[in-house]
């Protein structure tokens, strides 16, 4: 009898860089997205890893400067999630060189991973020096590779800095007015990233459609 060796699942890391900075505590912002990530991962843990294994990070910038608010780990794994704070400035180009880092550390994620997920969202400008980092993140091999996916919150938001980032001319940047679309656009993104998890090869880009109506997530387990 031959020995079967149990094939481990490959990567899908899903980065998340979050703007928490003291303009997301007006009107709910912060307390819609943590919401909303909340739920996101919840959805993501429950994902099985037949073909793939959902990780998942959070790098926040507010205040002086970007933290990795959840450490990369798979999504299964992830059992508390301690909720955002709205603070200080908008350091986003630290954010973007913290991702950088973490998209090219072959230890945390390895060259088997598939093409990740990097999602931006902000509510407002950078208040540091960012273009240098911004540039650097999105012609990086790996975020070139990946899926880049942008969401605009209210109208002060920089909106040419966001369209540059995302990278699917399918997917426009998604523009937010309040907590439900919030809400709306992450569950757009869990409904993506489980169907490239799900797929025979989830290397292969999924339609991204921001204009989903709220019945079709039901299939993912959401509550409206």
């Amino acid at each position: 009898m031959k020995n079967f060796a149990i094939k481990k699942a490959r990567p899908l890391p899903v980065i998340i860089l979050a703007d928490t900075s003291g303009s997301m505590s007006i009107n709910g912002k912060i307390d819609a997205m943590n919401q909303a990530l909340k739920d996101l991962i919840d959805t993501l843990g429950g994902e099985n890893r037949l073909h793939a294994e959902i990780q998942l990070s959070i790098i926040t910038f507010g205040g002086d400067k970007a933290v990795e608010h959840l450490s990369l780990k798979p999504a299964h794994q992830i059992t508390d999630f301690t909720p955002m704070e709205a603070i200080g400035r908008t350091p986003m180009g630290d954010a973007f060189a913290m991702a950088q880092a973490l998209i090219e550390d072959n230890e945390r994620i390895p060259s088997r991973a598939y093409r990740p997920f990097i999602i931006l969202i902000s509510d407002g400008y950078p208040t540091d020096s960012w273009q240098s980092a911004f540039d650097n993140l999105c012609k990086s091999e790996r975020a070139q590779k990946g899926t880049r996916l942008a969401m605009a919150i209210g109208d002060d938001a920089d909106i040419k800095m966001l369209e540059d980032f995302n990278n699917d001319l399918e997917a426009s940047v998604f523009k937010a007015n309040d907590a439900r679309d919030i809400i709306h656009f992450f569950r757009v993104v869990s409904m993506s990233v489980t169907s490239r998890s799900r797929s025979v090869n989830p290397n292969e880009s999924v339609e991204i459609d921001f204009d989903t109506p709220e019945e079709d997530f039901l299939d993912l387990d959401f509550q409206p």
